[in-house]
């Protein structure tokens, strides 16, 4: 197994952490804006730290990069806050594993992001792996109590949320990987921890603007959570180093679609966490989902 799949396996593990801890806070002590800052404030400053400790323990110089860089990075950034706000908000309206699984829609969508922005295609095998996945998406997109035609069944909250969701972590997957690529250096892990504290410092600064002017006192309420927006920050800081990991390795389109175990994970979680269950209809979509990502790890 490519060493990419397995540190997107560790992405996936982070990932579910951080959203399991911000889904708590959310809910009871913070804004979805709050919460999703709680991310930024405990990991940023880590980040710089990490680079400087890998610059230092190789005897490197930081590397050079373009302008095209921090375009990359700051629209990346950006999406990547919004859409982790709609996530939020999407635990509001549906159960835990649903909820991350409404955002897989960012699988095919990143997949067109990607040809648009960095001319970066699929294979078309595995745009067929993909397409199965999205249908498992789409059929997680239907709420339960709802009646009428399927589709009708799609025009909901939720389903709007996990849409918007998906498009923007598209653009932020397809950004990111457009960031490491122009770094000037021969270490994966090196562009990935550059890319990550630039942006995670951008998003902290960002941020902590918007939230003074918009919601004044969600910041103290974060400081006030140290203890679990603490645990938030070092998931993040874990999970995101996988990501931009994988990303500087292979296609955002390939390491997203591996990147949906997310849901096998978030259902197991959602079930010994917050005694979720999940109906007959939510796992056939989740089956599709899994077919969907083993059929990748062998066709790659």
């Amino acid at each position: 197994m490519e060493p990419w799949v397995l540190i997107t396996f560790g992405a996936v593990l982070f990932q579910t952490t951080r959203f399991m801890l911000q889904k708590k806070l959310s809910v009871t002590a913070l804004s979805a804006s709050g919460a999703t800052f709680a991310r930024f404030i405990y990991s940023a400053p880590l980040t710089v730290i990490l680079v400087a400790v890998l610059l230092h323990l190789r005897d490197l110089d930081l590397p050079a990069f373009t302008p095209a860089f921090w375009a990359y990075a700051w629209i990346g950034g950006l999406t990547q806050i919004l859409a982790t706000v709609c996530i939020l908000l999407i635990f509001r309206s549906r159960n835990f594993a649903v909820g991350i699984t409404l955002k897989k829609t960012e699988v095919l969508l990143t997949a067109f992001v990607s040809v648009l922005v960095l001319g970066e295609g699929v294979s078309l095998q595995g745009l067929g792996a993909i397409i199965i996945g999205v249908t498992g998406v789409l059929i997680l997109s239907e709420l339960p109590q709802s009646d009428g035609p399927w589709w009708r069944r799609l025009n909901n909250r939720a389903a709007g949320l996990g849409i918007g969701s998906g498009l923007l972590f598209a653009f932020s997957g397809v950004c990111y990987r457009g960031a490491t690529l122009e770094i000037a250096s021969d270490s994966a892990l090196i562009r990935a921890a550059v890319a990550l504290a630039a942006v995670g410092m951008s998003q902290l600064i960002g941020m902590s603007i918007w939230l003074r002017l918009r919601e004044p006192g969600q910041i103290s309420r974060v400081l006030s959570a140290w203890r679990s927006a603490g645990l938030i920050g070092l998931a993040s800081l874990a999970g995101s180093l996988c990501w931009f990991t994988a990303f500087t390795l292979q296609n955002a389109t390939y390491v997203y679609a591996v990147g949906q175990t997310e849901v096998i994970v978030s259902l197991l979680a959602g079930y010994a966490f917050f005694s979720e269950r999940i109906s007959s209809r939510e796992a056939l979509g989740i089956a599709l989902i899994s077919a969907s990502v083993l059929a990748l790890i062998f066709l790659l």
